[in-house]
């Protein structure tokens, strides 16, 4: 890394160190934020888990832990101090920083095996792909309320930064220990193994069929590992309902800025299983199709189908969401072709502005209910989905200028 990249780190390892240290009381205060912190991240439920564990009880009995047993073994062993604590939340930020830096570093968003944007030489360097990550609010305040949705996100980075550079086996042992820790990011191996794929050297590629069994067999084994791990830790298969079925089953409606607590609170049992299916069929859906359609650039299909998630998966927070826009800054040369961007940027920032006084108004005020809430995270996740959806936009127009360079600078009606 040059000079430039440890300064940005540098300076974003230091807002979040003075926050820390200059608002003691800030950590306590963000980690109650249903924005923030989600039935399956809180850090206050895995406090909870701790203590339960420590004492010989089954942490999952009660039904209010739902994370991994390894993050229970990890932070039983850590010394009782919330300087450790946060010092083991800001590396992990620091580890994202350098992922993202790798990844920039390759050249892959702007140049594939099949496709070089006409525009790579607009692309930002890696330090201001950092910055992008280090400085974006949502990603400070979820570092410092510590949800776990922070260890799940470095990881995932790590696979990507890994495929970019042909690491098969760091990229799939990562993508293993995210889909433990969180379970959807098993919906990003495909692109992922296109990513890997592509980024073999020629001289030893094997076939894709080949190299694709070989890598699920891979991914199976490390998981199995870990289960098995989890196992011994706690001495029962137990965890398996808690820390994913929460994730298919939804058993816990705390409102948080997704799509499904409100509307399940309102269903009907009878009706509660088949939604359920629909639900997670329709994330599952997007899969085949945005890997088929950008084949082309799977770094980008990967991204696009972590912004879906953010948006349609079971219990999302602003953790997900500023994962996928610092993501999204390594398509920067993309931007002048996206169409709304003064737009979506505004309703995401009224957004983020107005979910916090709805729910104040709905829980401590008693002067609204709980369509205030929900109608603004409808508001988020409508504008979120617009920004995938013109991100999507603007990367096709880039592929189509590839191939028909006339069409450049020309309006296009339909693609």
């Amino acid at each position: 890394m040059d000079r430039k990249c440890l300064l940005v780190i540098g300076a974003g390892v230091l807002i979040r160190l003075v926050l820390f240290t200059a608002f003691p009381s800030l950590p306590t205060i963000l980690a109650q934020r249903v924005e923030i912190s989600t039935p399956v991240t809180s850090y206050k439920r895995l406090q909870e888990g701790i203590y339960l564990y420590t004492h010989g009880v089954s942490p999952y009995d009660g039904g209010v832990f739902h994370q991994a047993p390894l993050l229970l073994s990890l932070f039983s062993i850590l010394p009782p101090s919330t300087i450790v604590t946060n010092l083991l939340y800001v590396l992990a930020d620091i580890f994202s920083a350098i992922s993202l830096v790798q990844i920039a570093s390759s050249g892959v968003p702007t140049v594939t095996p099949h496709h070089v944007s006409p525009r790579k030489a607009n692309s930002w360097p890696p330090w201001a792909i950092a910055a992008a990550f280090l400085f974006n609010p949502f990603t400070i305040a979820t570092c410092i309320a510590r949800p776990t949705i922070v260890f799940t996100n470095t990881i995932i980075l790590h696979a990507i930064a890994a495929a970019v550079n042909g690491r098969r086996g760091p990229a799939f042992v990562s993508i293993a220990m995210a889909t433990y820790l969180s379970l959807y990011p098993i919906l990003l191996l495909p692109p992922l193994l296109f990513l890997t794929y592509d980024s073999l050297k020629p001289i030893s590629k094997p076939s894709i069929q080949a190299f694709s069994a070989i890598s699920v067999i891979m991914l199976s084994v490390v998981l199995m590992v870990y289960f098995k791990l989890s196992h011994l830790i706690t001495g029962s298969w137990e965890f398996i309902a808690s820390t994913y079925g929460v994730h298919l089953l939804l058993p816990d409606l705390t409102p948080n800025v997704g799509l499904w607590w409100y509307f399940f609170i309102e269903m009907f049992d009878s009706f509660r299983a088949f939604f359920l299916c629909l639900f997670q069929l329709h994330l599952l859906i997007y899969v085949p199709s945005v890997c088929l359609r950008l084949r082309k650039q799977p770094l980008f299909a990967l991204i696009t189908l972590i912004g879906i998630c953010s948006i349609f998966k079971s219990y999302p927070a602003i953790g997900d969401t500023g994962l996928y826009l610092s993501l999204l800054m390594l398509y920067n040369h993309t931007f002048p072709l996206m169409r709304y961007t003064f737009f979506l940027a505004a309703a995401i920032l009224y957004a983020t502005f107005l979910g916090p006084a709805f729910y104040y108004l709905w829980v401590y005020a008693g002067s609204g209910n709980a369509n205030f809430f929900y109608a603004i995270t409808l508001v988020w996740s409508i504008f979120n989905a617009l920004i995938v959806a013109d991100a999507i936009y603007a990367v096709l127009r880039d592929e189509h200028e590839t191939e028909r360079p006339e069409l450049i600078g020309k309006d296009v009606v339909q693609i």
